[in-house]
């Protein structure tokens, strides 16, 4: 079985049985057979071989960009203009997703960077509360209801081709404590990185996008040859 294979495989199984607290609600996108299908192409296309790869770990899918493709930080835009996948859905772009795609860019492109690098997030499935994006560490009690489920999700993505002398962790606050502190407990990796969320670079220091991708290329450099 291929890395790619093993990611589709995994995407499938994905299931949260805890309750969940009043008004959250899960967001799948593998529920819808459009998503599962393009998903499939992206990771049969990007994936089909068995090389070790450095994980980074997202927080979890949002509304706009894997919420609706199921690939993290992918949007229907770059999921067509980046990836060169066909896709049904309303190019609507998604301001984390744009700059992933520029970092990508810089690297050398899509299938250069894939085949070093592998994107998930500490919980693969996302959450909606009042129809909005709600993170899994925004409500303590929904902390409690899925870590069992995002313990569960690390560790059957370590059956995948992977390097874990070092992770990179996409955020450098709560994402990044939460992350850190599980891995404390599970030792899933030796090393933990964190780098700034796009979301926060986006909305918060637009004018310095070159800057970040810089250290966004230098993080993942060292990562690689350490």
């Amino acid at each position: 079985m291929t890395f790619g294979e093993s990611v589709v495989k995994f995407y499938k199984s994905l299931k949260i049985t805890s309750a969940l607290p009043a008004g959250v609600e899960v967001m799948n996108p593998i529920a819808s057979k459009e998503t599962f299908a393009v998903l499939k192409e992206f990771y049969l296309k990007y994936f089909s071989d068995n090389n070790q790869r450095v994980f980074l770990f997202g927080i979890n899918p949002g509304r706009f960009g894997g919420g609706i493709t199921g690939i993290p930080f992918t949007d229907p835009v770059t999921l067509e203009k980046d990836c060169g996948i066909i896709n049904p859905f309303n190019k609507r772009g998604e301001t984390s997703a744009e700059f992933i795609y520029k970092m990508i860019d810089k690297w050398g492109g899509a299938e250069k960077f894939y085949s070093s690098f592998y994107i998930t997030a500490v919980s693969p499935l996302g959450f909606i509360k009042d129809g909005k994006n709600y993170n899994y560490y925004d409500d303590n009690k929904l902390l409690t209801a899925v870590e069992s489920f995002i313990v569960s999700t690390v560790k059957a993505q370590l059956k995948f081709p992977c390097r874990k002398d070092v992770a990179i962790c996409i955020g450098t606050g709560k994402n990044f404590d939460y992350f850190s502190g599980i891995n404390a407990v599970h030792n899933f990796f030796d090393k933990i990185i964190a780098v700034p969320h796009p979301r926060y670079i986006m909305q918060y220091e637009r004018k310095k996008i070159k800057s970040h991708i810089g250290n966004y290329v230098k993080v993942l450099n060292e990562a690689l040859n350490s």
